[in-house]
């Protein structure tokens, strides 16, 4: 049920989605005579609204803090496992065209490679299933592993989360990590507070690996496009409300969880429904 509500519910806070309806809204009622005021005001207010965020800095800004939560990964000796989210390929695309088609976080499976590469002593584990009626992401990784530099022989899959509560819960299932191990999360800097919360909710102590920036520190340069601009904007939106979402329903260990490895996981079992 929480799936299903959080992608509706997603679906129209989108802001540049929102926006887009507020100024056709405002344009329709602003042929209605006692509306026509209201509906011009809405209109107008909606597009400069559409303008700043997609020319001015403010998706940068918001994601800034997100993308720095966690430091760069570096190396540090042994790894024991590495868990890998989806979210950076076309899986559709992928199975009609029998290609690999990845999107802006291709750099997750990028890095599995070369984590892979680097650690041959590490299980290997791709957490990334599919909407109801898509492939899984998990089944693309699989089929086209080679092609991505990936040892098929070593990976396990998690074919059936759909969001980063039921990835953070099924790897507890897959791999049940040891007292002890050294575990490194792969997912999108932004990404990376909420995927850490969730893990450590499942009772799984794990270390960042964040990938797939998007921002530089101290640059709040605007965008050269309004899409771009309203892209970030999203993409930062999206993670702001996630955190609290999960929050408020127990799925994260924290509202903005830290990047102190101290930090105590929740417990192992138990938690929200899904």
């Amino acid at each position: 049920m929480f799936y299903v509500l959080s992608k509706v519910a997603w679906a129209f806070a989108v802001p540049s989605t929102f926006l887009v309806l507020v100024v056709a809204a405002g344009l329709v009622a602003a042929f209605v005579g006692p509306l026509a005021t209201a509906g011009l005001a809405a209109a107008i207010g909606g597009t400069v609204l559409l303008l700043v965020l997609g020319f001015a800095p403010v998706g940068t800004a918001l994601l800034l803090p997100l993308e720095q939560r966690f430091p760069a990964y570096r190396d540090e000796g042994r790894v024991d496992g590495i868990v890998v989210l989806g979210g950076g390929i076309y899986t559709e695309i992928s199975q009609v065209r029998d290609q690999l088609s990845m999107g802006e976080a291709n750099e997750r499976v990028l890095y599995m490679a070369d984590l892979a590469r680097r650690h041959p002593e590490a299980v290997l584990v791709f957490a990334g299933g599919g909407a109801e009626g898509e492939p899984a992401e998990a089944d693309i990784v699989a089929r086209f592993a080679a092609v991505a530099g990936l040892p098929a022989e070593r990976i396990r899959y998690d074919r059936t989360s759909r969001n980063t509560w039921e990835n953070a819960t099924h790897a507890a299932t897959l791999v049940a990590p040891k007292p002890g191990e050294r575990w490194l999360l792969v997912t999108s800097a932004r990404h990376m507070p909420r995927a850490m919360g969730c893990f450590r909710r499942a009772g799984l102590a794990m270390t960042a690996f964040p990938v797939d920036y998007l921002t530089v520190p101290g640059a709040l340069s605007g965008q050269d496009s309004v899409a771009a601009g309203l892209s970030r904007v999203d993409d930062a939106v999206k993670e702001w409300l996630g955190l609290l979402a999960y929050r408020l329903t127990d799925r994260t260990s924290a509202l903005y969880p830290s990047p102190d490895p101290s930090s105590p996981p929740g417990p192992a079992s138990g938690g929200p429904s899904r």
